[in-house]
């Protein structure tokens, strides 16, 4: 199957064709840019697929990474795929920022968590144990302190390799001869790692594919401060 992946959950958009039978990335792009992923992504996806030589019809799959992450992006790139898998009659589905992040970084053998910036010291984090062609969770994805979250790898006996935003600011300020900062281009969101992802993943109707925050959004938590104060 070919297989599109799309990532509009921080500062990076980035899309990806992945050939899943012969395991080959076929097209790949990702931007770091200050512009609106709305502005960005379906050119991008555009490009790719017209400089494979494929048509979108050709796509068999579509894959987004669906949260923790900017609400506005994750909120575009998932409007992004339900159109495309409505228009072109395929399945979807959604693939967590912080799984996609590890995936990225799948050759590490060890520990690899994600940790991507939330608010203060507080980070959206998952770590999980590769074996450099598989990851599985060692907790759920949370937001969690980040103390608490250098106490919980300390103690895991097993060198961390670390992605996402948050990772750098981790590791300057939780030196450990075991923590590895993953390379620049491993660091960041990109949709290779939403591919790898996704080909484990049950793929769904366009109708049922969700984001998810993680946290609530301003808009419950203002509603949920009005009924406070009534």
């Amino acid at each position: 199957m070919l297989l599109m992946g799309i990532d509009t959950s921080g500062k990076t958009a980035s899309a990806a064709i992945f050939d899943t039978d012969k395991e080959v990335f076929l097209a790949s792009e990702t931007l770091y840019t200050q512009k609106t992923h709305s502005q960005v992504i379906m050119p991008m996806v555009k490009s790719l697929v017209e400089q494979s030589g494929l048509t979108l019809k050709d796509i068999g799959g579509i894959a987004v990474a669906n949260g923790p992450g900017s609400y506005t992006g994750l909120r575009i790139g998932a409007a992004a795929v339900k159109a495309m898998s409505f228009a072109l009659d395929c399945k979807c589905c959604g693939v967590s920022t912080l799984e996609g992040l590890a995936c990225s970084n799948l050759s590490f053998r060890g520990t690899i968590c994600a940790v991507m910036k939330a608010r203060g010291d507080i980070v959206y984090t998952c770590a999980y144990k590769s074996d450099g062609y598989w990851i599985e969770p060692l907790f759920e994805e949370k937001m969690m302190n980040r103390d608490e979250l250098a106490e919980f790898l300390a103690f895991n006996g097993t060198d961390v390799l670390l992605c996402g935003d948050g990772a750098a600011d981790f590791f300057t300020d939780y030196r450990s001869p075991r923590f590895i900062i993953a390379p620049p281009q491993g660091r960041l969101q990109n949709a290779c790692g939403v591919c790898l992802a996704a080909v484990s993943k049950e793929f769904v109707s366009a109708d049922e594919l969700e984001v998810s925050y993680l946290q609530k959004v301003k808009a419950e938590k203002d509603f949920e401060e009005k009924q406070k104060n009534n």
